[in-house]
């Protein structure tokens, strides 16, 4: 409702600095805004308070701009209680100077609600009133909404350059107390460069997230950087905690429209904004930007309503099991728990959605693997192995949904730094997580990437691609529902049994003498192996021995044409001269395809088969 008398009570609030803070009084709990949105102005007052702050607590989320000294003046009285230890507060909570309270942000605005912990006062800041007498929150409404309406006593730095914004980011000018009038510049926060690691990163995840998606992206180098990647996709929608410039990069390249999404369509939903004064503009009274408490926006019920939700965040260490360390390094805490969680079991409950993990495989200049056997001693875990889903670093992606602790550590190993796999199989192994006879294939970390191809089939989408030495599993299901026929044709013999030892040799791969593809039909909860195209080359004859193999209710349809079209163009790009072949007679099917390629092909019949050769 409006106020009539809004003007009157706006002007019976307005006062100094100095006046404005004189009411606090030592053993309070002060809450200062956060994020871009934080009132400088007012803390450089906290910080003249310095002997009246006894026993004083100061809350904070994410400190930026004058808080980064520490409030070292008000200190002597009052503690730091930080929900983020950013570069503000790692030192001082390192020193045992300043506390951490790790929290879902979901909850934090619940836990003001409660006084857990209490809130004296609110110091934030707000764009100058409406018309109808409201302030807004601006860029940081986040847990700041939540400190307004349970603090006793309520102080908002106005300043004409804090954006307005929609959403539920305003108050009533009645429910502050006092008000300090104040122009400045937001605190900008540029964000980090692309490089090439980020770069490998934000093109594995960018094969994850279909047109129409909506993503989340998380805060740190390689979640930014990462969402740059997505330029060339169509209809995404935002749903996060956290918008940076990459918003204004999708939206200006057409990436980001909200026009799919299934929550709030036409709308990009956020907590907060921090980025630079390009950023800072296009929010600002933008109907399409609507800013919501953390309360809303990291509710994992509210996140799982829109379809494909995609959400990409970091971590400092997983370990072979899926477990994410991303609140602490070095045995100190680092950054926080935040929306990370939130939105893992937010993008879990949707329909199509995907939780992602984005990291660098290695720290320290590369001496450092990430993927590690165990957490360090004294590591926090962030997400459990039970809320993750794909891991992403710059050599691939592991999907760990439903996935068994063998097979999980195959996949984290598989896209570890090429130079720690061998270490990381061997830990395994002693940990029984793996078998004790388990390979990794020596050229690994050549994995052509370049031969993924999808391929249409009715409304059906078939990846052919190169094997994995992860495609175990796969391989299993696939062989165990062909029929005796196809394996007869594939095999030259029936047996109905492939163990372990048999299913890691046909996935033993250098990926040029011995060679595979397959055809993986791709669905919202996995993959299925339909077909396998494999070839071993004899280095005397320069000729490649080729084999294939579809499973019964996809044959007719096309997928062995695909798969020895593209195996033949690996072959030449090899260096292979020519294929050679050995065809049961009665496999009318597999010699008509041979002859479709159009080779000159010489062929023998020898005991019921076919030997075939022709030159590529």
């Amino acid at each position: 409702m409006n106020d009539p008398d809004w003007k009157s009570r706006y002007a019976s609030k307005l006062m100094s600095r100095e006046r404005a803070l004189a009411p606090i009084s030592p053993g309070a709990t002060i809450f200062l805004g956060s994020g871009s949105a934080e009132p400088r102005h007012l803390a450089e007052g906290v910080e003249d308070l310095a002997g009246r702050l006894l026993d004083s607590e100061i809350l904070q989320f994410i400190a930026l701009g004058i808080a980064a000294s520490d409030l070292d003046g008000a200190a002597q009285g009052a503690r730091r209680n930080a929900f983020f230890v950013g570069g503000s507060s790692r030192r001082a909570v390192a020193e045992g100077r300043a506390d951490y309270t790790p929290v879902y942000t979901s909850e934090l605005p619940g836990l003001f609600r409660r006084h857990r912990p209490r809130v004296d006062v609110a110091l934030v800041q707000v764009t100058p009133p409406d018309r109808h007498g409201y302030v807004s929150l601006g860029v940081s409404v986040d847990v700041t909404k939540a400190a307004v309406e349970a603090a006793k006593y309520v102080v908002a730095e106005v300043n004409p350059h804090l954006p307005r914004t929609f959403g539920d980011s305003f108050v009533k000018v009645s429910r502050i107390d006092a008000l300090v009038e104040h122009a400045s510049a937001l605190v900008e926060y540029p964000e980090a460069e692309l490089d090439e690691v980020a770069g490998r990163i934000g093109g594995h995840i960018t094969a994850l997230v279909r047109d129409g998606a909506t993503i989340q992206v998380g805060m740190g180098a390689i979640p930014n950087a990462v969402a740059s990647s997505l330029k060339d996709k169509r209809g995404l929608g935002v749903h996060s905690e956290m918008v940076s410039d990459w918003l204004v990069d999708l939206v200006e390249s057409g990436a980001v429209t909200n026009g799919a999404k299934t929550l709030h369509p036409g709308k990009v939903i956020a907590a907060l904004a921090i980025g630079s004064k390009r950023l800072y503009d296009f929010v600002d009274d933008n109907p399409g930007v609507e800013f919501h408490p953390s309360s809303y926006t990291n509710d994992p019920q509210v996140i799982g309503q829109n379809d494909f939700m995609v959400t990409i965040n970091t971590g400092f260490q997983v370990d072979l099991t899926g477990q994410v360390c991303s609140d602490t390094l070095d045995r100190g805490f680092y950054g926080g728990i935040v929306g990370q969680v939130d939105f893992a079991r937010g993008a879990v409950r949707s329909r199509g959605g995907k939780p992602i993990i984005a990291l660098a495989s290695t720290a320290k200049g590369g001496t450092v693997s990430k993927i590690v056997p165990r957490l360090d001693a004294g590591a926090g875990v962030v997400t459990t192995r039970g809320s993750v889903r794909y891991v992403v670093t710059e050599w691939g992606c592991a999907d760990l949904q439903g996935r068994t602790i063998r097979e999980r550590a195959m996949a984290l190993i598989h896209v570890a730094h090429p130079r720690f796999r061998e270490e990381l199989l061997e830990a395994a192994k002693e940990l029984h997580y793996v078998y004790p006879d388990q390979i990794i294939p020596s050229a690994l970390d050549l994995y052509p990437g370049q031969y993924e191809h999808c391929v249409a089939f009715d409304d059906r989408v078939v990846l052919i691609r190169p094997v994995k030495v992860t495609d175990e599993a796969l391989l299993k299901e696939l062989f165990y529902g062909l029929s005796d026929e196809t394996i007869f044709r594939r095999y030259f013999s029936i047996f109905r049994h492939m163990p372990h030892e048999r299913r890691q040799q046909e996935l033993n791969l250098d990926y040029h003498h011995r060679m595979g593809l397959t055809a993986i039909l791709e669905g919202e909860e996995g993959g299925e192996m339909i077909g396998l195209a494999q070839y071993v080359l004899d280095p005397s004859t320069e000729l490649a021995d080729v084999a294939f193999l579809v499973r019964d209710d996809w044959q007719g349809r096309g997928i062995g044409w695909h798969l020895v079209q593209r195996l033949v163009e690996v072959a030449r790009d090899q260096g292979i001269k020519g294929l050679t072949a050995t065809v049961l007679a009665e496999n009318h099917a597999m010699l008509h395809l041979f002859q479709k390629l159009g080779f000159r092909m010489q062929s023998q019949l020898e005991g019921g088969a076919f030997n075939l050769e022709f030159a590529i």
